[in-house]
């Protein structure tokens, strides 16, 4: 059974950095994509950051240079770095896992899920 368990969210101020992590258990393989998404309460989810088997990213537009995802393979653990966080980045962030997804795998399509980490950024 695969299971995913985030840590790392917080509340900081505008400028601030957190890093966020995720460990990944039950895959035998390293052949999974795995990826950041967040929420905020009455709007749909989206893709923050994804980082496929052969070590290839994908940030969304709003991210980009300020989120690094990274994947520690001998830990299974997935990481995100958020510099320069924003109040518009307060959100619910996900990470989530599958073995059947690449880069552009829309976020409904992925089917193991961690509980989430609330990111709070105050102006």
């Amino acid at each position: 059974q695969v299971q995913l368990v985030e840590s790392g969210g917080g509340s900081v101020q505008a400028g601030g950095s957190l890093r966020l992590s995720c460990v990944v258990s039950g895959y035998t393989s390293r052949s999974y994509c795995a990826g950041w998404f967040r929420q905020v309460p009455g709007k749909e989810r989206e893709r923050v950051a994804v980082i496929d088997s052969d070590g290839s990213t994908g940030y969304a537009d709003f991210v980009k240079g300020r989120f690094t995802i990274s994947k520690d393979n001998t830990k299974n653990t997935l990481y995100l770095q958020m510099n320069g966080l924003k109040p518009e980045d307060t959100a619910m962030y996900y990470c989530a896992a599958d073995s059947r997804a690449v880069r552009d795998t829309v976020w409904s399509e992925y089917r193991y899920w961690g509980q989430g980490t609330q990111v709070t950024v105050s102006a």
